[in-house]
């Protein structure tokens, strides 16, 4: 086993998120999304190492794994390029020599119940069955790094086991040793403790952490590996994973730059990225208030925190949204004070409102709130409108609009608009009703010049428990110039018509 230097300033990041986080419930990703995400992460990322797949899965994982590998080779990564094999008479080790790739992660019984129940072989048998099958891989010219699964439970309940085992790896030519917390069952306490216990049996070895989060611990023990001097951390995006998941990405890059005095090579302002792709392929929706990527964790509610920013950036911790190329926002609810609608009113350029109507628009605002209806900045202007008892002075007004919808037949619309006091009327079909009316707008408004906006996000969304009668809120995000994003709201009883309400409100703010 090479010598490696423990508490070396660099963490290497293994990122699993193709490997581990494709056993997520639903996820599966088709051989030209494994592509773009490997990519994605070497390139932009700048992840150190990638777990690509599993050995012996199908004809079609094969095929997308050689992709990556001869990607990774014209790169000049290749040996950053990680498949799971197994302990099965070099079968593994062949596939992956087959497909191009340099680095087998030989997954072997870190506890000895999971060694005699799971496979009914005795220790030693094992053992030599795992030499065999590094010798094997070493003939073929891979590199091999080693799993021990269900470490911690071996720690807890099988020294003995472990300690002969690592023994003998520590006679092989094995590049990394791999301990996982398969069940996610440690402290932070006992990955320091056993880990310092690793080392004194093997001193010289290359250590990575792999956690799991069923007890909400998997950064604090991440971090705790960190500290202990492991040279490796295991995450994917998003913490996809079996169960509760695996070690977050984003979670464990900011934890190490910020609590410990080592640091990642991965680029910061390419996590929320990262985040949103994954989220788009895998179609698993992460968490709002999660740390870092989360859609409003840097959205302040209270007018409290928003004074207070105002004054001197009191509520601001090392997590600032600029250094995730994001922003902070401040939210329009009933918790809203002065601040909060002094700082959005700032960023729509309406700062001089006078001041009694700016109180009865917070008013107007915290009233909504308690209804519970989500205010948004591009509402604004039609809140102080409203107060004011006057029309906003849009150029856009929806007049009329036919949508007809029939079995086997796409959707066609006739939408009827006011566009600076003149009407003009467009048809066009689509793949869903509103689909339908946004190209009927889309080809009206070309003739008179105007651009319409992409359209990137859209939510519907009505009351807990609700009946079909009930109130619904549209939600719409529109990509505008500049990489900047508007999102308008509207709110009817019916589902296509508070779309469109939606769709004016955007273009009588866009089209001023």
């Amino acid at each position: 086993m090479k010598a490696k230097n423990r508490y070396a300033r660099y963490v290497e990041v293994l990122d699993t998120t193709l490997r581990d986080g494709e056993q997520t419930p639903g996820v599966a990703y088709t051989p030209a999304e494994k592509f773009e995400i490997a990519r994605l992460f070497i390139s932009h990322l700048h992840i150190d190492r990638l777990e690509i797949g599993s050995a012996r899965v199908s004809d079609g994982e094969k095929a997308g794994l050689s992709s990556i590998l001869r990607w990774a080779e014209h790169k000049g990564c290749l040996d950053r390029m990680e498949i799971l094999g197994f302990v099965d008479g070099g079968k593994s080790a062949a596939w992956i020599h087959e497909c191009g790739g340099q680095v087998l992660n030989l997954l072997t019984k870190g506890s000895e119940n999971h060694c005699r129940i799971q496979l009914k072989k005795e220790p030693r048998q094992h053992f030599d069955d795992v030499c065999r099958e590094i010798e094997n891989a070493k003939k073929l010219g891979l590199y091999v790094n080693v799993y021990l699964e269900d470490w911690s439970n071996g720690m807890l309940h099988s020294f003995g086991y472990l300690y002969e085992f690592l023994k003998v790896l520590s006679s092989m030519e094995v590049e990394r040793i791999m301990l996982p917390d398969t069940l996610g069952i440690f402290t932070p306490d006992q990955v320091s403790k056993y880990l310092d216990w690793v080392y004194s049996v093997v001193p010289d070895a290359f250590l990575d952490f792999h956690g799991h989060n069923d007890y909400g611990l998997v950064t604090a023990n991440s971090l705790a590996a960190v500290k202990a001097g492991v040279g490796g951390v295991h995450v994917t995006v998003n913490g996809l994973g079996e169960r509760t998941g695996n070690q977050s990405l984003a979670q464990f890059v900011v934890a190490v730059n910020d609590h410990t005095d080592r640091t990642t090579r991965v680029v910061e302002k390419e996590l929320q990225h990262a985040s949103i792709m994954i989220q788009t392929i895998s179609g698993k929706r992460y968490a709002w208030n999660a740390p870092v990527v989360g859609s409003d964790v840097f959205t302040q509610t209270c007018g409290v925190h928003a004074d207070g920013d105002k004054k001197g950036n009191l509520y601001a911790n090392r997590l600032l949204p600029e250094r995730f190329g994001r922003k902070r926002d401040y939210a329009l609810g009933k918790l809203s004070g002065k601040a909060s609608l002094d700082q959005n009113l700032q960023t729509l350029g309406m700062s001089e409102l006078d001041p009694e109507v700016r109180a009865k628009v917070l008013q107007e605002i915290v009233r909504l709130g308690d209804k519970k209806k989500q205010v948004s900045p591009a509402d604004l202007p039609f809140i102080i409108a409203s107060v004011l008892r006057t029309p906003i002075s849009g150029r856009v007004h929806v007049i009329d609009y036919h949508i007809e919808t029939r079995m086997k037949a796409l959707p066609k619309a006739t939408v009827s608009i006011e566009l600076d006091g003149r009407s003009f009327s467009e048809t066009a079909a689509g793949d869903g009703g509103y689909d339908a009316f946004v190209k009927a707008l889309r080809k009206l408004l070309k003739k008179q010049g105007i651009t319409f906006p992409k359209l990137a996000d859209y939510e519907v969304r009505i009351p807990p428990g609700g009946k079909t009668d009930a109130l619904v809120e549209t939600t719409i995000s529109w990509e505008m110039p500049g990489d900047k994003k508007l999102t308008t709201t509207g709110v009817d009883s019916d589902q296509l018509a508070a779309a469109i309400v939606a769709t004016e409100k955007m273009l009588n703010l866009v089209i001023q």
